[in-house]
């Protein structure tokens, strides 16, 4: 069995941007009535149908990352756009249990909002058994606040724990123009997170945190040895040591990285995933393999039999504990 932990759900209908567009206007939003067949009819020619040819089996399932849009201040449009994003992914879950499995989009704002994000995390994970949630290091899009190591975020971390569920490091939108979203600003929070876990004590006092950084850990398996050399400078914990509570994921788009990450990065802490359908579309010129198709990357990195599996299947079983309740076919 194959388990991809980083999908979003990127066609979503019409109905849900129509929504959007009106809490922006600060019109009177309503989300329209969304039937089942119009959820079917989203994801079966796309997300389902892609997972299934390329040999995977169930997607770890969130909300648009760059949709989240957590740079709007206000919390109460942050609260009603979680939720009714979370709600879509949650019956898509419900519709296909066998191949989807979901994962909450945070009501987060500039200011925190953590009182809406600890309600919603709740909800999504006890009523509707969520697996995990995103969490955006950067709300204000243009890094205006504080590290994910300040004490601020410390109320929220309590709840994470207390659920025993992972979080992944997913910014949104990029406020700042010097900043492409799907090229720098992702890649950048993914070397910056780690960053601040390496200087910080966060781990320590949250030992029950679980971070899966994306993206391959942006900049981060092809800098090791500069972290290394920072950290024995610096009298910092060595960076292996964050390895106990850091994950990292495979959507990398080429062959090279795929081969960097599994060489640098221990094996028990690499899960499969292929953000699709997500930044990069389309297939490389040179190899005629899709961009996303990072199974097949996996399959050529010269792993063995037993790392494989690790990465296709169990490091997610342990990461998300979850899974195993949420869909019984990986009990």
């Amino acid at each position: 069995m194959i388990i991809d932990i980083h999908g979003h759900y990127t066609t979503e209908p019409v109905q849900l941007f129509a929504f959007r567009k009106a809490q922006l206007s600060d019109e009177n939003a309503t989300l329209a009535a969304i039937s089942d067949d119009e959820l079917r009819e989203s994801v079966e020619p796309n997300q389902l149908r892609v997972l299934k040819e390329r040999g995977g089996d169930l997607m770890v399932f969130s909300p648009r990352a760059s949709g989240m849009e957590h740079h709007v201040p206000d919390a109460g449009i942050a609260d009603a756009w979680a939720r009714a994003s979370n709600d879509l992914v949650h019956r898509v879950s419900q519709l296909y249990p066998e191949h989807f499995a979901p994962v909450a989009q945070l009501p987060q704002t500039p200011e925190g909002n953590r009182a809406g994000v600890i309600a919603e995390l709740r909800r999504t994970v006890t009523e509707l058994g969520f697996v995990g949630a995103n969490l955006n290091p950067d709300p204000s899009g243009s890094w205006a606040g504080k590290p994910l190591t300040d004490e601020s975020w410390f109320d929220l971390y309590e709840v994470i724990q207390e659920l025993n569920i992972p979080v992944m490091v997913h910014v949104s939108t990029a406020c700042n123009p010097n900043f492409h979203t799907l090229g720098a600003h992702y890649l950048n929070a993914d070397t910056s997170v780690f960053m601040q876990l390496l200087q910080s004590d966060l781990l320590q006092r949250f030992p029950g945190l679980r971070f899966v950084i994306p993206h391959g850990g942006g900049a981060i398996p092809y800098h090791w040895g500069r972290y290394r050399g920072l950290s024995m400078r610096n009298g910092w914990r060595d960076p292996s040591e964050l390895l106990k509570n850091v994950f990292f994921d495979t959507a990398v788009y080429h062959q090279p990285g795929i081969d960097l990450l599994t060489r640098v990065v221990p094996s028990r802490n690499i899960l499969f995933a292929s953000e699709m359908l997500g930044a990069v579309r389309g297939a490389d010129p040179e190899t005629g393999v899709e961009w996303d198709n990072t199974l097949v990357y996996v399959k050529s990195a010269g792993l063995s039999g037993e790392n494989e599996r690790r990465i296709l299947l169990e490091n997610a079983l342990e990461v998300y504990p979850g899974l195993a309740a949420r869909v019984p076919a990986v009990s």
